[in-house]
């Protein structure tokens, strides 16, 4: 069974509990961003092993990420590759040419595609795909799960190095 945490007005609730299947997944995606511009959310980790499945190329996704972003506003984005994001999410790619001074790529060095989570982490709430093929996983606002999670997070991004750069510069 599933629960909705309450959310700000103006915010969906955030799910607390089980989600399923690619819909959920990029619902919950959407319900994030938003409530993150909403509620201000200072710092926000992604974390998959190549976003191919995040729905980020979507208006909706790059309007609340506009509505998101701004001063003392952080992005973090940990991949094992980033090949699908210019392929498959332009829009993201030219909203983060917009907002790069806050957004941070990282490429994990020592994860393999299956030891990387499939995760979004905030101070307040977090969700993370516990079975990538079905796309299920669990998502709360428990302190310790955030905890345990940001944890795990550091350990990636520790051992990991600048990667996906806004623009390309060329001779």
């Amino acid at each position: 069974m599933t629960d909705m945490t309450s959310g700000p007005s103006g915010a969906a609730p955030l799910l607390e509990g089980r989600f399923n299947g690619r819909n959920e997944f990029a619902g919950l995606i959407r319900q994030a961003l938003a409530a993150a511009a909403v509620q201000g959310w200072r710092e926000i980790i992604w974390c998959d092993p190549d976003f191919a499945d995040w729905p980020l190329g979507e208006r909706l996704v790059a309007q609340a990420l506009n509505d998101w972003a701004g001063s003392g506003r952080k992005l973090t984005m940990l991949a094992a590759n980033y090949d699908a994001v210019p392929r498959q999410h332009a829009r993201f790619v030219a909203w983060r040419r917009t907002w790069s001074h806050v957004v941070e790529c990282r490429r994990s060095a020592t994860a393999s595609v299956g030891s990387m989570p499939s995760a979004l982490w905030s101070p307040g709430w977090t969700f993370e795909r516990l079975d990538m093929e079905r796309s299920t996983g669990v998502a709360s606002a428990d302190a310790a799960r955030r905890i345990a999670l940001k944890e795990r997070l550091n350990e990636f991004l520790l051992n990991s190095s600048a990667a996906f750069p806004a623009t390309v510069l060329g001779l």
